[in-house]
């Protein structure tokens, strides 16, 4: 079936971030105007961390798509583990520096205070629990020195706070952390995604008993709810096609989302 009233729903629901994608719930809203401020603050190193999937790659990429309208801005989103390439890299997107042998420390120094930028330019790193202490001790002196402003993610886990990880510990100037979705925020982020793109039927299928299902599920984990999201409205699409009588378009059936969760691994049969 070439126009399945779930196809759309479906691609909405692909684990991809895309700052177009980003949907304002008031938590998330007011972390990220939280975020925007401190970056026009004379702070060194600012961190946005928490645990995987609770929207801190889109919080950058969205801080990313505001501010380089305005200002010389840098992302980072596939870590660049080697210190030199990482040095040559930000010299190269920053400051136009076309050599491509490695530089130190202090040819950077040099590159940042001849070039002048009337606002300090902004490296946004992602993923920076993958970074060496060696290659943060860089990016500290660095952003002690003003050439550039910083702000990381990070992963916190359970076996460990990784903010309190010594080479991160006495470098943070301003730190946000992000939560998993309640069960209401879960539920005014599937329909608000839904109702942007106009999937106002789908969006109407989704009761307050399914949203506590899938909350339970997800434990309000942005990543987990697209990808069971996504695997549900696949599901729904290939009933539609094959078995279009079993379908309630009243409200999802909480066995297909069990089937979806069972796909996805968020439950073990």
């Amino acid at each position: 079936m070439e126009h399945s009233l779930f196809s759309k729903p479906k691609e909405l629901f692909i684990d991809i971030v895309n700052p177009r994608d980003y949907v304002q719930i008031d938590s998330v809203s007011h972390m990220y105007q939280n975020l925007k401020s401190s970056v026009q603050k004379p702070l060194k190193m600012i961190l946005l961390y928490g645990r995987p999937g609770t929207g801190k790659s889109m919080l950058l990429h969205k801080l990313h798509h505001d501010l380089s309208k305005h200002q010389k801005v840098f992302m980072v989103d596939i870590p660049i583990i080697d210190e030199n390439d990482f040095l040559r890299v930000l010299a190269q997107k920053i400051y136009g520096y076309v050599n491509r042998e490695a530089i130190t420390l202090t040819t950077f120094l040099e590159l940042a205070s001849a070039v002048n930028y009337p606002q300090t330019p902004i490296v946004l790193l992602d993923e920076a629990q993958l970074y060496s202490s060696a290659l943060m001790e860089k990016i500290r002196l660095i952003s002690d020195a003003r050439a550039l402003k910083f702000v990381i993610t990070l992963h916190k886990t359970d076996d460990e706070d990784i903010i309190a990880k010594e080479h991160f510990q006495t470098r943070i100037w301003e730190s946000i952390e992000l939560q998993n979705a309640s069960p209401e925020e879960l539920k005014i982020y599937i329909q608000k995604k839904l109702l942007k793109s106009n999937c106002f039927d789908v969006a109407n299928m989704i009761n307050d008993k399914n949203i506590k299902i899938i909350s339970r599920l997800t434990k309000g984990n942005y990543r987990d709810a697209n990808k069971l999201m996504f695997s549900l409205f696949s599901l729904y699409a290939w009933f539609e096609e094959h078995h279009p009588s079993k379908i309630n378009y009243n409200s999802l059936k909480p066995k297909y989302i069990e089937m979806a969760a069972i796909h996805t691994g968020l439950i073990h049969a």
